[in-house]
């Protein structure tokens, strides 16, 4: 996250109306940066970007090469195709978590954000959920009962694995429609490999 705190959205756009159009619905509650081209995004990528929204058909590098890059360089920022083109059965292998066909409404590209930001912040929930999961079985496995009952980090750790799951759990529902399912999904398969 950048300074401001404000979530970094880097726009892949190669024309420049519709690029400044996105900057202008966008820039009130996201910190937008603008790319021109493949190359440009990738060196404007970094870890402080919450979302890319990535243009399909650019001159040059294409949308399709700009996020086997970004995924090839380790990043996993949510992507979001913004695209023209209708989605063929080509998207099957892509790493794309949503896809967004031209031309979008404001609405369209903030909810779509606001969804990706917020799949982002559940992995990342879900990983420390499991490396605490970890950290207490290791502990269960190495220390007594004695020990573990008197131990203020261990009762800290229990803390935190129950709040965790309590705020997963709470989330489950709301994740279970089709579009949010899908990313959430595609997040767990990546955090299991």
């Amino acid at each position: 996250m950048d300074a401001t705190d404000d979530p970094v959205v880097l726009v892949v756009e190669d024309e420049p109306d519709v690029a400044e159009t996105y900057k202008l619905w966008l820039d009130l509650d996201y910190e937008v940066r603008l790319a021109d081209s493949g190359a440009d995004a990738l060196e404007q990528l970094d870890e402080d970007v919450g979302v890319v929204l990535l243009d399909r058909m650019m001159p040059g590098m294409s949308g399709d090469e700009v996020l086997a890059e970004i995924r090839d360089r380790g990043y996993d920022c949510p992507v979001a195709i913004v695209s023209a083109v209708d989605p063929d059965f080509d998207i099957i292998e892509m790493g794309f978590d949503d896809y967004i066909t031209k031309p979008p409404t404001a609405d369209e590209l903030r909810k779509t954000i606001d969804d990706l930001l917020e799949r982002s912040e559940r992995a990342e929930k879900v990983r420390e959920y499991r490396s605490l999961l970890a950290k207490r079985a290791m502990l269960e496995e190495q220390k007594t009962e004695k020990e573990l009952a008197q131990s203020e980090a261990y009762t800290d750790l229990q803390e935190r694995i129950d709040d965790l799951k309590a705020d997963l759990d709470g989330e489950q529902d709301r994740l279970l429609d089709d579009a949010t399912f899908v990313g959430a999904l595609r997040e767990f398969e990546e955090d299991g490999e």
